[in-house]
């Protein structure tokens, strides 16, 4: 059974709060960049400002860490992200945007680190999938959420900043109630660059840099493509859950089989579904609702898994540096994959969005299919 401790638990819930509001800005904010009549190249790059934002923050969360323990960084981070997104309300021009969303990723970025390295060092090797499962669980739930208070709140610009921005403040108080075991200054001042070339963790590592691409395109740029087809804010929200909701049922069960029967072949199934995923939505517009199931299905669990993989032979003292650099890895992907595809699209159509997450995911899948059987991470003990 799996048991969380009480300081994760309040983390956790503050995460749900803070993810309902980025669930709502990451929708929201390409929207309101289209009403103001940017274009698509500009939607794209305010989205990658956010994700260099994000990589910005793997970097300096360590280091804050260290000097000011889990509670002070977390504080910190949730202030950034409060004042950033504020500041959004007096925003008026494409350099505006750039500026806030960029430091909003920072404090996003911090605040994943923080919860992430407080998961890892509070579990084992054998119930590490489980417990990311659960993280991830509790992030997509908030996503979902997020999205579905679309159909039901005004999505004006003015409207959203004041609540969303008290909900940031709000997340705070649970650990008020709660300190998190700091890491030993020895321990923890390792450079990630090491771990990135370790040998052990490379196919992981390198699933976490597609798992950004695809994520990082799909949530900064689908409500785009949907609303280009036609759809409203609001319906942009559930089919924007609906995706999410596919990633949450899946945490679970991915996470148990990637335990039980190793890690390499759970993502040779997750690539050939995106790589399926992606071809019925370009097929047939009918199928965009088995297509989004899959996608989410697939999409959403494929960062948990390789993170699992690449953590495997890690020991507990390097578990924080080693999270910086899949997180950093992630979003060099989340940078790059919305910068690429909003160029193809803008460039030539909208489909182009299904035909580069199917090639990113081919890619992947042709890396793990040369991996042997007998090489892959292992099922825990």
């Amino acid at each position: 059974m799996l048991s969380l401790s009480r300081p994760v638990l309040l983390l956790l819930c503050g995460l749900l709060l803070l993810t309902v509001a980025m669930a709502l800005l990451n929708t929201l904010v390409p929207l309101w960049l289209d009403q103001q009549h940017l274009a698509t190249w500009q939607v794209g790059l305010v989205g990658s400002a956010y994700f260099l934002g994000n990589l910005v923050g793997t970097l300096v969360t360590g280091r804050v860490i260290l000097r000011r323990g889990f509670n002070q960084s977390y504080y910190y981070a949730c202030l950034l992200f409060a004042a950033s997104t504020a500041a959004l309300g007096i925003a008026s021009e494409f350099w505006g945007w750039l500026l806030w969303r960029f430091l909003a990723g920072i404090g996003c970025a911090m605040i994943w680190v923080i919860v992430e390295s407080a998961l890892l060092r509070s579990g084992s090797n054998a119930n590490r999938g489980q417990l990311l499962a659960a993280y991830m669980t509790i992030y997509y739930l908030g996503t979902v959420l997020g999205q579905l208070a679309l159909g039901v709140i005004s999505t004006a610009l003015l409207r959203v900043i004041p609540w969303t921005t008290a909900l940031m403040v709000v997340a705070m108080l649970p650990l008020c109630f709660a300190r998190i075991e700091r890491p030993q200054p020895r321990r923890a001042a390792l450079a990630i660059w090491p771990l990135l070339r370790r040998r052990s963790a490379r196919l992981g590592v390198n699933g976490c840099v597609i798992s950004g691409a695809i994520l990082g395109t799909l949530y900064g740029l689908l409500p785009l493509y949907l609303s280009h087809q036609g759809i409203s804010d609001a319906r942009v929200g559930y089919w924007m859950a609906l995706l999410v909701s596919a990633g949450i049922l899946g945490q679970w069960p991915v996470g148990r089989l990637a335990d039980r029967y190793g890690r390499l072949r759970v993502l040779r199934v997750q690539v050939t579904l995106l790589i399926l995923g992606s071809l019925v939505m370009l097929s047939t517009p009918q199928g965009a609702l088995a297509a989004l199931v899959i996608l989410g299905g697939a999409g959403f669990t494929l960062y948990p898994v390789a993170m699992s993989w690449a953590c495997e032979r890690a020991d507990r003292h390097e578990l924080v540096a080693m999270n910086q650099a899949l997180l950093m890895s992630y979003t060099l992907g989340s940078l790059a994959g919305p910068t690429l595809v909003a160029l193809l699209m803008q460039h030539f159509s909208d489909r182009w969005m299904f035909v580069t997450i199917a090639a990113i995911a081919l890619c992947y899948g042709l890396m793990l299919w040369r991996r042997p059987e007998g090489h892959s991470a292992l099922p825990a003990a």
